[in-house]
């Protein structure tokens, strides 16, 4: 792991935070001509890197870990970057499960802010995420990772992200997301997932129907092999409460593995990041069957399908949009039926609140709605309004914080119950923080 000697130039480590932050407010602005100009000045870092880049709409998350967890344990030195995070945004770039220290990011903000003030100043200001990603590409570089796993941000033709040109694109499930921004129908959504697809760059996908027929004809219009995963491809063997089974099919041949993170749709997750590693390997990547499965074994996604107390039984999912509320659902249903769900709500005002609510609220006893401390969160009296238009006769409690609610959800629960915290990362994020620091009390 490379470190940073101790620079007198360096801004304190707080400072870069300030300043970093100070551009959450310009959002998200498409495009590519802000991040090439940056890279440009600092002599390209992700063109000495092989990447393996990650889009869709859910499991993008998991797949990166997934990928990244296989190739460290065949020995290779890997740079993982992953948005948003749950608790610290350090979480975001990690070297072989190493998140970024505070020394380290705090020498690259100051390489990198005189660039960006002087962007700024010609009115061609890079956004926050532009400005993150070039720093997990500047610290892969500074670190000689052998691969970088990159995961797109929103959409893909014009994430900041896709300046990579890498070794294996994958493009998770689609379905309706952010359609004010990525469009209004299917097809519109995954032709901008589908501009992450390079010339001589093979291509895996889990994607269906007219999704999968868009992400086909980009494919073949610049020529390069693509693998679709089907529930064929996948089947859930076992399971139990913290671990699942699932054998695959890949392109090679069957794989019989364990994972901890929870939910029978981890199924194609698996299947997608075992054939994108088979990708790899045609590409004279060296991978063991036994780096796959141990691989698969250890990886973890913190806050996705997460349990983290058993007694209360507390599962955290930061499902924020309705096909990862179905997940969540459908999940609950299958692996968890013998409880009764006392669910934690927190959704972000600009989501589609209303059919997360009425895919979650009917399999949920009592509904505890909240906020986290993030601008964009609904009112939680919005939210208690929306679902009592859906369920007139749901219990329904509301509290003002994050913490409040899980607390009010202990003080309620009984042995066969469980308490399910879910509706956005943030929401996600402060619970598990609350949760994990009570537990060590």
């Amino acid at each position: 792991m490379c470190s940073t000697q101790k620079d007198t130039n360096t801004i304190p480590f707080q400072d870069a935070c300030d300043w970093l932050s100070g551009f959450e407010k310009y959002g998200w602005v498409f495009g590519l001509e802000r991040i090439t100009l940056l890279l440009e000045r600092l002599g390209n870092p992700h063109q000495k890197l092989k990447s393996i880049h990650v889009a869709g709409t859910n499991g993008k998350g998991s797949v990166c870990k997934y990928v990244s967890s296989i190739l460290q344990k065949a020995g290779y030195s890997v740079g993982l970057y992953l948005s948003p995070h749950v608790e610290r945004f350090s979480e975001r770039i990690s070297i072989n499960n190493q998140e970024i220290s505070h020394e380290d990011f705090a020498m690259l903000v100051t390489q990198v802010k005189p660039i960006v003030e002087e962007l700024k100043q010609q009115n061609n200001t890079p956004t926050f995420f532009e400005i993150v990603t070039v720093l997990a590409f500047l610290h892969f570089k500074r670190c000689s990772v052998d691969y970088a796993v990159v995961e797109v941000g929103l959409g893909g033709r014009f994430d900041a992200t896709n300046v990579v040109h890498p070794i294996v694109s994958v493009i998770t499930n689609i379905s309706l997301e952010h359609t004010d921004i990525l469009g209004k129908d299917l097809a519109t959504i995954a032709s901008e997932k589908a501009g992450i697809i390079k010339a001589g760059v093979p291509v895996v996908t889990a994607a269906r129907e007219i999704a999968r027929g868009t992400i086909e004809n980009v494919a073949r219009e610049r020529n390069v092999p693509l693998v679709c995963i089907d529930q064929e491809n996948w089947k859930r063997t076992s399971h139990q409460q913290r671990t699942q089974e699932f054998l695959v099919h890949g392109s090679f041949k069957d794989y019989t593995v364990k994972t901890s993170m929870l939910g029978h749709h981890q199924g194609e997750n698996i299947a997608l990041a075992i054939a994108a590693v088979e990708q790899m390997q045609m590409g004279g990547v060296y991978l063991t069957d036994a780096d796959i499965q141990d691989g698969i074994a250890v990886a973890a996604h913190p806050g996705r399908m997460e349990i983290v107390s058993e007694k209360p039984l507390i599962l955290l999912d930061g499902a924020h949009n309705p096909a990862g509320m179905s997940m969540l659902s459908h999940t609950l249903q299958e692996d968890f039926s013998s409880y009764r769900i006392i669910l934690v709500l927190g959704v972000l005002k600009d989501k589609d609140i209303k059919t997360m609510v009425s895919t979650i609220v009917p399999i949920s006893d009592v509904v505890i709605v909240t906020r986290a401390g993030n601008p964009r969160a609904a009112d939680p009296q919005v939210l208690k309004e929306t679902i009592e238009e859906f369920d007139s006769k749901k219990t329904i409690v509301v509290e003002d914080t994050v913490a409040r609610a899980v607390d009010h959800a202990k003080r309620i629960g009984k042995q066969k119950d469980m308490i399910c915290v879910s509706g956005s990362l943030f929401t996600v994020g402060e619970a598990r923080t609350y949760v994990l620091s009570r537990n060590k009390i």
